[in-house]
C-alpha cells in the first residue's frame, strides 16, 4: 500500500501566506508603523520567541484551484523546496505566539497600554497634521 502524502489531505495552507521577520519596534513611532501595516487587508503581525514577523495572506499564483497542487512543482522556488512537513500547517496548526495582532485597532490598544493613552493620541494627531500639510 502506497503511503499518502500529507498534501493529499490539505488545502495547501502553506501556499496561502508568507511571513518574514521585521525589525523589533523600539519606540512608539515604530509601533505606529506596524499599526499602518495592519490597516491593510490580509496582514497580521506576530511575535514568536521575541522576534517580530509580518504575515501576508496571499495565495500563490501557481496553486491549482482544481486540486490545490502546485502547477510548477518540478520547478518550484527554493523556499518551497525547503519547506518541511515538520513545519506543516496542516499537522501543526497551533501557534504559541507571544503576541498576535490581526487589526490596527489591536495595535492601537497595545500602544496605549505600552506608552499610555496620551502618547497614542499624540501619534494620531501627528499623522493628521502630516495629511493636512500634503
Amino acid at each position: 500500500m502506497a503511503k499518502k502524502a500529507l498534501c493529499d489531505n490539505c488545502t495547501a495552507l502553506c501556499c496561502r501566506y508568507f511571513a518574514f521577520p521585521i525589525e523589533t519596534p523600539k519606540n512608539k513611532g515604530d509601533y505606529d508603523d506596524i499599526r499602518w501595516y495592519l490597516c491593510h487587508k490580509g496582514i497580521t503581525v506576530y511575535v514568536d520567541e521575541g522576534d517580530w514577523y509580518i504575515n501576508v495572506r496571499n495565495k500563490c499564483k501557481y496553486l491549482s484551484e482544481k486540486d490545490q497542487r502546485c502547477k510548477i512543482y518540478t520547478d518550484r522556488p527554493r523556499m518551497c523546496r525547503g519547506y518541511s512537513p515538520k513545519n506543516c500547517d496542516f499537522t501543526d496548526g497551533t501557534y504559541g505566539y507571544d503576541l498576535h495582532f490581526t487589526s490596527d485597532k489591536q495595535m492601537q490598544e497595545y500602544i496605549e497600554r505600552k506608552f499610555g493613552k496620551a502618547a497614542a493620541k499624540k501619534t494620531k494627531s501627528r499623522k493628521k497634521k502630516q495629511k493636512i500639510r500634503k
